[in-house]
Order: C-alpha cells, then sequence, then structure tokens
C-alpha cells in the first residue's frame, strides 16, 4: 500500500488515486487468503448472530405478539441474512481471485512440502524406500498368511461346535424316549 503524500507537497489528486487503484490490483495470494479467512469468520459470526435471533423470537402458539417487537426483530433478522448473502458474494470473489492468481503455478506434490531431517543423503533415501517397501510386503504376507490360518480354525471349531450340538440333540433324544 501507498502512504498519503505529506502536506507540504504539490501531488496532483488522480495520480494519488491511480497509484492506489495498481496497490489495489496487485494484492497477493496470501493477503488473499487473510481476506477469506476473516470473511468465514464473519459468516460464522453473522450466522451464529442469526440462530440467536431465531432462538428468542417466540412460536406462532396462539399467544398475543406486539407486532412491533415483531417487526423489529424482523427487520433484524432480514439484515443479517443480507449481509451473510453479500459476506458469501465476497468469498466467492476472493476465492474466484486466489484461483485466478495460482492458476499458472505448477501443483506441488505433498511429500515435498513436509520437511523432513535427511540422514546420509539421498542414496539412503532411496534404499529406506525400497526397504520399506520390502517389509511392508513382507509384513503384509504374513498377515495374509495369519488370516488364512485364522480361517482354517474358525471353520475347525465351527465343524466341532456342530458335532457338540447334534451330540447334545442326541443325548436329550434318548433322555425323552426313556422317561
Amino acid at each position: 500500500m501507498s502512504t498519503p503524500p505529506l502536506a507540504g507537497t504539490s501531488m496532483p489528486p488522480g495520480a494519488f488515486s491511480g497509484t492506489q487503484a495498481q496497490a489495489a490490483r496487485e494484492v497477493n495470494t496470501a493477503s488473499l487468503c487473510r481476506i477469506g479467512q476473516e470473511t468465514v469468520q464473519d459468516i460464522v459470526f453473522r450466522t451464529m448472530e442469526i440462530f440467536q435471533l431465531l432462538r428468542n423470537m417466540q412460536l406462532p402458539n396462539g399467544v398475543t405478539y406486539h407486532t412491533g417487537t415483531y417487526q423489529d426483530r424482523l427487520g433484524k433478522l432480514q439484515e443479517h441474512l443480507r449481509q451473510l448473502s453479500i459476506l458469501f458474494r465476497k468469498l466467492r470473489l476472493v476465492y474466484d481471485k486466489c484461483n485466478e492468481n495460482c492458476a499458472g503455478l505448477d501443483p506441488v506434490p505433498i511429500e515435498q512440502l513436509i520437511p523432513y531431517v535427511e540422514e546420509d543423503g539421498s542414496k539412503h533415501d532411496d534404499r529406506g524406500a525400497s526397504s520399506q517397501l520390502r517389509f511392508a510386503s513382507e509384513e503384509r504376507r504374513e498377515i495374509m498368511e495369519v488370516n488364512k490360518k485364522l480361517k482354517q480354525k474358525n471353520q475347525q471349531l465351527k465343524q466341532i461346535m456342530d458335532q457338540l450340538r447334534n451330540l447334545i440333540w442326541d443325548i436329550n433324544a434318548m433322555l425323552a424316549m426313556r422317561n
């Protein structure tokens, strides 16, 4: 942003407004994101106020209601809704401007944005990644084997339970026939 001219300096009025317009056009993406964040905070605040107004309104349950109070609260509610609509339009403009500013940028992989401490250089990283991959595949294979054995054991237990159930059924049938 530019600073206003000093009182003793003679500067044409159009020159100052031109520099302000140029500075306004050259708003960077970080400041746009800050403006967007403030706008979202305003939207949340206005929404909370709307819910507060709605909570304080009485339901039309046949009780006489003062029209002055009703009109006042209705006016406040409509004003909050209008301001909320304006804030959403402002947020949309900020969003579009940010997308426009970032359109020419090459997307950076997320992995490159995470800082980490290098141990022995990039060769170690390649070996470390391949060893991690090998370890993960071995671990996965072991888990698959354990799952297969577990399914077999479950099948055997089911067969044993079925046999016991049939045996108990036969014993109960014999006892019933005896009586």
